[in-house]
């Protein structure tokens, strides 16, 4: 992990950044252009979207205006909830798709656990992976339960399980599944919503490093293999969100980190969401 261009391996072979540019809640036009091609020019090579942002347009406007070569990104998108089911799902990429102005997407998520129906939208994602329009897929805020219901009638593994993970909330016995089933992990929210900016500890621990307690909660993650995309329209904060790559925490600070744990989410829990 020596740069922002530095990739894990996923089961089926592809290579996927650690690091990258999560645009939740990032507003369509203007802000969220801005804030792609922010960071596209600071080196990143990840952007991580959703049909239910409301973006994807404007990540697809500043993907065409940076100019960067289609093969060194990889881009995320997911499929939404009210668009589970097979035939829906197939649908919900092809809005995707066009929206973005692209002619494939690197990795497609369902996007929540949708009881009686995930099974169902995972065909349509096998189905795109077959057809090679999707490089590789998985599926977001699967708890160990759904992970394991899903891999009885699946024909593919997931890649991937996006979830909210952060000091908080560390998600160890479901790091431990998906490293045992080879499914990449990746946090969302892993500043806790900006939560643990103030936290004693990592304030602590960031001033022995020089470093900001974003970048601290970022290096944890990558130290602990988690792939991170981390969400800002401010384009410093970009910058700052990156420059991780220059120094290593020490195991005992790793612990301190790994301590904070309290099981706590900031975003609804996978088995009581209604939306």
């Amino acid at each position: 992990m020596e740069n922002l261009q530095s990739a894990t391996t996923l089961h089926n072979g592809v290579k996927m950044p650690w690091f990258g540019l999560g645009v939740f809640k990032v507003q369509d036009g203007e802000e969220v252009v801005h804030s792609v091609k922010a960071a596209l020019k600071a080196g990143y090579k990840s952007i991580d979207t959703a049909a239910v942002y409301k973006n994807e347009e404007g990540v697809g406007k500043a993907i065409k205006e940076a100019g960067v070569p289609r093969e060194e990104l990889f881009v995320t998108t997911k499929v939404w909830n009210s668009d589970q089911g097979y035939d829906s799902a197939i649908q919900a990429f092809e809005t995707s798709l066009e929206k973005l102005g692209l002619d494939y997407i690197d990795l497609y998520l369902i996007h929540w656990p949708v009881e009686g129906k995930y099974q169902e939208t995972w065909k349509a994602l096998e189905t795109l992976y077959k057809e090679k329009r999707v490089r590789a897929i998985g599926v977001s805020n699967f708890h160990i339960h759904h992970l394991e219901d899903l891999m009885q009638t699946a024909e593919v593994k997931p890649m991937v399980n996006q979830v909210e993970l952060h000091p908080l909330l560390n998600q160890s016995e479901l790091r431990d599944f998906c490293k045992k089933h080879e499914i990449q992990i990746e946090a969302w929210s892993p500043l806790a919503q900006g939560e643990l900016l103030e936290n004693g500890v990592l304030k602590e621990i960031a001033q022995k490093y020089n470093k900001s307690v974003a970048q601290i909660i970022l290096k944890w993650d990558l130290q602990n293999e988690i792939v991170t995309i981390p969400k800002s329209v401010k384009e410093h904060r970009i910058i700052e969100n990156a420059d991780i790559f220059d120094f290593q925490l020490a195991p005992e600070d790793m612990d301190k980190i790994n301590s904070l744990n309290e099981n706590r989410r900031v975003g609804p829990d996978p088995d009581n969401f209604d939306f």
